[in-house]
């Protein structure tokens, strides 16, 4: 075993989006059939744009994160410990924007009076 943690903070890692894009057979909500894939493919195209991608911040996709909905995917955000329901491809640039910025610049902390609800 290797401890990597100092290469990926030497190569600027800041965050790690994770996405939800779990499937199940069940009549109850996933993200899977609330476009997880289409949030996926959104985070990264905004994040390419602003050649964040696998630099500072990291993404990948993930099981259930506990927050299912009808209505759109959960995403959460590391290390901000910031979770997130609901999200569809079109709120993608709005919420990456609050957390890092209009042009990806990484802001330290995302406005603390903002809601997500």
């Amino acid at each position: 075993m290797r401890d990597r943690t100092k290469d990926v903070h030497a190569n600027g890692f800041t965050d790690h989006v994770l996405v939800c894009t779990t499937e199940r057979d069940s009549e109850y909500a996933c993200c899977g059939d609330a476009g997880g894939e289409a949030v996926l493919e959104a985070v990264r195209t905004w994040l390419r744009d602003r050649d964040l991608y696998w630099s500072s911040v990291h993404v990948a996709e993930t099981s259930c994160l506990g927050l299912c909905s009808e209505d759109g995917t959960a995403v959460a955000i590391h290390p901000r410990s910031r979770f997130y329901s609901d999200v569809t491809p079109g709120d993608v640039p709005d919420l990456l924007a609050a957390e890092f910025g209009d042009e990806g610049g990484l802001i330290e902390e995302p406005d603390p009076g903002r809601s997500s609800a």
